[in-house]
């Protein structure tokens, strides 16, 4: 089936399954999960449940502790509103309510549902560097898949110093408990929560769908990695997930631990040592001390993941090759212009190649010669195209099924302008959320929209959810996907020229980004 019909046919497959016919009914919109009773919202073909606890505020003596059970509510509960965000560390969007009383999360199904028929669910870890974002951004609205036959949620999960934050006083304080990784702590809660309560939103518990971008990218990859997260998913997708993501450890010799960190910055914010009264103080300190500013996620105290030996025993890449990780099918993809993220990359790019001498020459030679343009793009590879041929040649190996994807489509009004697709720039188009339906965002830029970009829109919703619904986005009825093996290296790319499967995909430049990754 070519491109253009394929969407045609993604299209009304979707004003089909909206539809109402005998055997579906209009679904109310108050419903009962383990809490208590909730109201939602319809809108169209589509309710929507807002705020809804998944775990008790993390907030006082709770601070820095795994999440603990949410409480009943004895009336009806409104769940027409988003609630707060968390505390953001990074910049936080204009009118953006935050609190450290955040956990809680968003549910969107369809409005008419088969009677008895259970739904597959996917549930959205969103970006950030790990010190902002939101379940509510309207980027993340998941309208789109539930018209489609998805049971859609988003997650808010703890962030920055709150979110990610090791000291030797909590470690004495908690001994055998998973620490510093509250941030995933929440993830895994919420899924909990998924498994207990998504059958009243129509969901099936098992067919769970996991995915995220960026740092939600990263955080799937540390789920299929834990141990802890094991049976809380049936599938996982990681969109710009840093696949080789370095994970710092929670204490040791090497410089920057977790605890030392947790040290310096209790040193520096009038909690000194490594004692009870220490943490005392920290617990004392506001959630808007904790969260100023860092310096981004390049810093060497950036919030992040931490090995702690419980949740979070190794990195996910490490966990790959021994064949640790969640024996589930897998998708990784990323854009082609990844290093946006790193402007310095284009403005230096002495700093981002290799010395010179024949590393260096065969970048060049593989890259191109215009030395600017080579570091983007061995950076683009090096941080997240050869990490998805990575862990997908590890997952193969491991005797699991993988996909692999490259998004390098950018509106038409920018490809003079712009090397390629930024970091992020995919999120719009996997929601369905061309913003007002008359333009896309791509990265700070907003352009007008095209047929061209509804169509890879259109194409990108029909894979992720072909993925939800069978286990395989080959069958979405489309161009076809092949899953990754070794032999090929077949890649799906999103581009200008539509939906092509590509053999041996960027093999020259890939193994010298591999080679460099080696060698360090």
């Amino acid at each position: 089936m070519g491109f253009r019909m394929f969407v045609a046919a993604a299209t009304l497959s979707a004003l089909c399954l909206a539809s109402t016919s005998p055997a579906q009914a209009a679904q109310p919109a108050n419903l009962t999960v383990a809490q208590g009773a909730l109201h939602g919202q319809v809108a169209g073909k589509v309710v929507t449940f807002r705020n809804i606890p998944f775990a008790a505020p993390p907030v006082g003596d709770l601070r820095w502790r795994p999440p603990q059970s949410p409480k009943s509510w004895p009336d009806v509960r409104d769940a027409t509103a988003f609630g707060p965000a968390c505390m953001q560390m990074g910049p936080a969007r204009p009118g953006m309510v935050q609190s450290e009383d955040c956990l809680t999360l968003n549910v969107w199904t369809p409005a008419n549902r088969a009677a008895g028929k259970k739904l597959p669910v996917m549930v959205w870890i969103y970006g950030g560097s790990f010190t902002s974002g939101a379940g509510s951004i309207p980027l993340y609205d998941g309208t789109h898949f539930a018209e489609r036959g998805v049971v859609l949620v988003t997650v808010n999960y703890r962030l920055g110093r709150l979110g990610w934050f090791a000291h030797p006083a909590i470690t004495a304080e908690q001994p055998g408990a998973p620490l510093g990784n509250y941030g995933l702590m929440d993830n895994i809660a919420a899924l909990k929560w998924v498994k207990t309560n998504i059958a009243a939103f129509g969901g099936d518990p098992a067919n769970v769908t996991v995915f995220g971008e960026s740092a939600g990218g990263i955080a799937v990859n540390h789920l299929m990695a834990s141990p802890q997260a094991r049976g809380l998913f049936a599938k996982a997708i990681s969109e710009s997930g840093f696949g080789r993501y370095p994970t710092r450890a929670i204490r040791g010799s090497a410089p920057l631990t977790g605890e030392q960190i947790g040290l310096a910055y209790g040193a520096a914010h009038g909690a000194p040592g490594s004692g009870a009264d220490a943490l005392k103080a920290l617990r004392a300190l506001s959630a808007e001390e904790l969260s100023r500013p860092a310096g981004g996620m390049a810093a060497p105290d950036a919030p992040g993941p931490i090995v702690d030996g419980v949740l979070v025993v190794e990195r996910p890449d490490a966990a790959f090759a021994r064949g640790h990780e969640a024996k589930v099918p897998y998708i990784a993809g990323g854009n082609s212009w990844e290093s946006s993220l790193i402007p310095q990359t284009r403005d230096n790019p002495d700093a981002r190649l290799p010395a010179p001498g024949p590393l260096r020459d065969g970048v060049l030679a593989a890259y191109g010669a215009d030395l600017a343009g080579a570091a983007q793009d061995l950076t683009t590879d090096s941080l997240v195209t050869e990490p998805d041929r990575h862990l997908a040649r590890l997952h193969t190996a491991n005797g699991q099924k993988a996909w692999v994807y490259f998004d390098s489509f950018v509106p038409p009004a920018l490809r003079a302008t712009t090397r390629g697709l930024a970091h992020g720039g995919e999120i719009a188009y996997v929601f369905g959320n061309l913003p007002g339906q008359d333009a896309v965002v791509v990265g700070r830029r907003i352009v007008a929209a095209t047929p061209e970009d509804r169509a890879i829109s259109n194409a990108m919703i029909a894979y992720w959810v072909a993925f939800a619904k069978a286990s395989d986005p080959g069958k979405a009825g489309g161009p076809i996907w092949p899953r990754y093996d070794r032999a090929s290296d077949m890649v799906l790319e999103f581009g200008a020229d539509g939906v092509r499967a590509r053999p041996r995909f960027h093999k020259e430049r890939l193994d010298i980004a591999e080679t460099l990754a080696a060698a360090r």
